[in-house]
């Protein structure tokens, strides 16, 4: 699967203010970048920062009166599509220190919050069985409504409304996973078939040694999934972080698929 990834960004800043950007594919082993450019216009430097766990990279940026960015790519996917139910679990005692932080709650996956839901309802699954469950009901029992939840709504919120848009569902699966005992991490990503096009947000489990990504919106399947970056929550993967106040201009997020 090869995806052509066009993205603009147009902001006004009310002071001039420093911006921590986060809006190119990431380089790894199921993902070859076979272009990509990325152009900022800025009076100051800019300088580039490794994403969390070495996976993508950040920009500071520094913006006196707006910011103009844009960033097109050429992706080259490849990446299986793996049944979660036939996958192992691995103990909790068996997880090294870099998966640790991914089995505790967060400030947006109050996973502590749902451990006797998922042990109620859930109750005698384990390993991909779980986490196919889980991803399931998340699927079905929420509504994806535009507007529905804003930027400090948590998993514990959405599992209350039973709505929201693919933060929401991606925080909600993710705080389920870690309270069935799953690694869970949040995945900042690019996929054709979004509906509104945007940036788009996925989970990613840690099943039989290894990380498995999942929509669980169902728009769309890991071979076609671009990874940006991962992180806890929405904290770590927010395309645009402005340490001031910005006001939109134009944002347009295109991904289409070439093959």
């Amino acid at each position: 699967m090869r995806l052509s990834i066009d993205v603009t960004l147009d902001y006004v800043l009310t002071d001039p203010a420093d911006i921590l950007l986060q809006i190119e594919a990431a380089a790894t082993p199921d993902q070859r970048l076979e272009q990509q450019s990325l152009t900022i216009w800025s009076d100051h430097g800019v300088t580039a920062v490794g994403g969390e766990e070495g996976i993508g990279q950040r920009c500071w940026v520094r913006a006196d009166h707006g910011l103009l960015a844009k960033y097109q790519a050429i992706v080259a996917i490849e990446r299986p599509v793996v049944r979660l139910e036939t996958l192992a679990a691995t103990p909790a005692r068996g997880l090294g220190g870099a998966l640790i932080p991914y089995l505790l709650p967060s400030r947006y996956c109050e996973s502590d919050r749902l451990e006797g839901f998922v042990r109620q309802r859930f109750g005698g699954l384990s390993g991909g069985a779980m986490a196919a469950a889980l991803a399931d009901w998340v699927a079905t029992r929420l509504i994806y409504q535009a507007g529905s939840s804003t930027g400090v709504t948590t998993a514990l919120d959405t599992f209350g409304s039973r709505r929201g848009v693919c933060r929401d569902y991606t925080h909600l699966l993710v705080a389920l996973a870690r309270a069935a005992e799953i690694p869970a991490r949040c995945v900042s990503a690019y996929a054709p078939g979004v509906t509104p096009p945007d940036f788009h947000a996925v989970a990613e489990l840690w099943l039989e040694g290894g990380w498995h990504l999942v929509d669980a919106t169902g728009m769309a399947q890991a071979d076609e999934i671009a990874r940006v970056c991962v992180g806890r929550d929405a904290t770590d993967i927010a395309f645009m972080t402005v340490f001031g106040e910005a006001q939109l201009c134009e944002q347009r997020v295109e991904v289409t698929r070439i093959d």
